[in-house]
């Protein structure tokens, strides 16, 4: 079911002023497919997440839960201890992202060896 705009037109993705091209990049994102992942299984906090996903910098993933949390996929808890004990949520909405981008990650982790295959033949390989 497509969304429609507050102007009246329904919403599409390959119309380059439409705001949901905003939310495809959002949700295609690496960062995002792997936090929204974490976060599947229940509340994390930073270092959890940190933890979790092997090669994210401090910078992008506190970008990113940012973003998420700007655009209602997220919500943060910040728990009033010393020192401040801050927790990650998936909100209802960001719920609903959890299966498609999971079909997305097993996909990749599926097809690796033939992309690898393609990559190693394009670059003039074997």
């Amino acid at each position: 079911m497509l969304a429609w705009l507050p102007d009246g037109r329904p919403a599409d993705v390959y119309s380059a002023p439409c705001p949901s091209r905003q939310v495809l990049d959002r949700i295609a994102d690496k960062w995002t497919a792997l936090i929204v992942g974490c976060l599947s299984t229940g509340t994390k906090r930073y270092s959890e997440l940190r933890t979790a996903i092997d090669g994210v910098s401090e910078k992008m993933l506190t970008q990113t839960l940012r973003g998420l949390e700007r655009d209602g996929l997220v919500t943060r808890t910040v728990h009033p201890t010393v020192p401040p004990k801050v927790e990650y949520t998936l909100t209802k909405l960001g719920g609903t992202l959890s299966a498609p981008l999971a079909v997305i990650r097993d996909w990749a982790e599926s097809h690796i060896n033939e992309i690898n295959d393609a990559r190693t033949r394009y670059d003039g390989g074997v």
